[in-house]
């Protein structure tokens, strides 16, 4: 969990107390999502890598609130906000191939 913790918070902007609320959403789902899926989420948010079915079962099982808050947060990043954009729409197909799967099975 630590290695997951400290990779993605190489991404994510800090918080200001303005958004305790959101970093509670965020810390709430961060935690609540394996360690390894996290990173897959984010590979293939970012970083065009495919997401195992496994992953996709346990993304559909959070609110589709969790991934796009962990997308979202990390989107705004300075060096990524130019295609924030982007990054938004990969994260809706994400979530949609992610819910195809696990209504398969």
């Amino acid at each position: 969990v630590f290695i997951v913790v400290a990779l993605v918070c190489a991404f994510v902007p800090a918080f200001s107390v303005e958004e305790a609320e959101a970093k509670l959403l965020w810390d709430t789902c961060l935690f609540r999502i394996s360690p390894k899926c996290a990173l897959e989420i984010i590979g293939a948010g970012f970083e065009n890598l495919t997401i195992t079915d496994a992953c996709c079962y346990d993304l559909v099982q959070e609110v589709k609130m969790c991934h796009d808050t962990l997308i979202k947060y990390i989107a705004e990043k300075p060096h990524l906000a130019a295609h924030e954009t982007e990054y938004l729409k990969k994260s809706d197909a994400l979530w949609t191939h992610c819910v195809s799967i696990s209504q398969t099975a």
